[in-house]
């Protein structure tokens, strides 16, 4: 269906165009993060997108950068507004979590924040996530709702909602996410922006060694391919105490590259659950709308499934759960938590030992088994999400077993690329007849980035979904 109609808003120019304007002297820092913190602190009262607005330091590090571009001085990102979620540490702040309760200062930033300050950015704040980003809808004791600007009923998804909320908004250019079971393509997706999953470890996760025994990766949410990938490229690198270091490579020189005739296949199939899933129709004739595309961009697109088998038990529960217990000891107060969170705290505190092991040690084959399907194709495109945006109320008042039907109804096709560890982008797909924004993604094999950001790209320039903004209600 066409672009929802939209009203024109003062907001965030794209990251590329913010880049050049400090560039060029056609804007300054002070005054781009001035209007950034002033659209942040109109909209927090409604959209509630932030945890942590840092206006004061902001702008010293504005004031910073001004100087430095005076003087000539030229870096990626030096000057420009970002925000990141509240899972990674700034130096001063808290990192909660999307968790009550009264969190020490952090006395040192994480590698990714460190090289986002290397690059030039001013950290605008942190954004919100439901608690321990275990929920694809952002809300929680700690915050309330954060809500999606295309309708305020409805959630960005999560668990990066926060940042999703506010780079569709036009708060900030982009942000910086996580995803460990989709939490960034299914915010994505309900947001009309590109979300980047890159391969495990092409950022830091540190002080982590790994996030999630290997889930949860951090990335880009934006509203054009190459803001996303300028932004990868940018929080990209290592530390040296990651378990995770693939070989470096850039993706910002893929935007804009044609990516050749590929064999795309158009998967459908849900990977396995615990309970039933059925794929929305909206969202089934969205995913082939965009398969119509590829094929008159010239690519050959096949109906196949990857071979998921039963990848859901046997591998990422024991790793997320157990995730889930490690890091509810580290909460000040574990007895706020969400009596969800709690459970299944609980159930990690079971599984650890030999069911994380067999988890940990039945990926590779897992990886070989279902990694045959690009013996056959360069891509796999499949939904990000089984239906639109849900109403932010949608866990409101359930226990954790009604929680997890209510997820992987919504929420069903993201997760297998976390435990596999490879790249996939949400790219938009359209809108349902209520308006509310679809995803579909790109999937493909270890270290496939500059691939699938080519033919993101690619489909960019003809379905130009950038030019798709909601109507303000916030």
């Amino acid at each position: 269906m066409p672009p929802r109609p939209h009203t024109e808003l003062r907001h965030a120019p794209t990251l590329i165009d913010q880049v050049a304007g400090l560039t060029s002297g056609a804007t300054s820092s002070v005054t781009a993060t001035t209007e950034t913190l002033d659209r942040i602190d109109a909209a927090q009262s409604t959209l509630n997108a932030f945890k942590i607005v840092r206006r004061q330091k902001a702008l010293e590090e504005a004031a910073d950068a001004d100087r430095r571009l005076a003087r000539g001085e030229r870096l990626p990102l030096l000057g420009v507004p970002i925000a990141v979620k509240d899972d990674v540490d700034i130096t001063g702040e808290p990192t909660a979590f999307g968790c009550p309760g009264d969190f020490p200062v952090k006395t040192e930033d994480s590698e990714m924040v460190r090289r986002l300050r290397a690059a030039g950015a001013v950290i605008v704040g942190k954004t919100n996530s439901p608690e321990l980003g275990q929920w694809p809808l952002t809300s929680g004791s700690a915050f309330g709702y954060t809500r999606n600007p295309w309708s305020r009923e409805h959630t960005p998804g999560g668990s990066s909602g926060g940042t999703a909320a506010a780079v569709a908004a036009g708060l900030v250019s982009a942000g910086i996410g996580s995803d460990g079971a989709g939490s960034i393509r299914i915010p994505a997706a309900w947001t009309n922006l590109v979300g980047i999953k890159p391969q495990r470890g092409r950022i830091s996760t540190w002080p982590d060694a790994e996030a999630f025994y290997g889930l949860t990766v951090n990335g880009p949410l934006a509203r054009t391919v190459a803001d996303a990938a300028l932004l990868l490229d940018v929080a990209a690198g290592n530390h040296d105490g990651d378990l995770h270091t693939p070989t470096s490579l850039t993706v910002s020189d893929a935007v804009g590259r044609d990516p050749g005739r590929l064999n795309i296949a158009l998967s459908l199939r849900n990977p396995f659950t615990a309970t039933p899933v059925t794929l929305d129709p909206e969202v089934r004739r969205a995913v082939y709308a965009v398969a119509d595309t590829l094929r008159s961009l010239g690519h050959r697109v096949v109906v196949d499934d990857p071979a998921y088998g039963l990848i859901f038990g046997l591998n990422f529960l024991p790793r997320s759960l157990v995730g889930v217990h490690d890091w509810l000891g580290r909460l000040p107060d574990p007895a706020l938590a969400d009596p969800r969170t709690r459970g299944n705290a609980q159930s990690g505190k079971l599984l650890r030992g030999a069911p994380l092991r067999a988890a940990r040690a039945a990926e590779p084959r897992m990886r070989r088994r279902i990694g045959a399907i690009f013996d056959k194709y360069d891509v796999v495109l499949a939904p990000t999400t089984a239906t639109p945006p849900i109403p932010v109320t949608a866990i409101d008042g359930i226990g954790g077993w009604e929680t997890d039907k209510v997820m992987t109804a919504a929420c069903p096709y993201a997760w297998p690329w976390n435990v596999l560890g490879w790249p996939s982008i949400n790219i938009p797909a359209g809108f349902s007849s209520a308006g509310l924004p679809i995803g579909a993604q790109l999937m493909g094999s270890e270290s496939t980035e500059p691939l699938l950001v080519s033919l993101a790209s690619q489909l960019e320039s003809v379905l130009r979904w950038d030019q798709s903004r909601p109507q303000q209600w916030w």
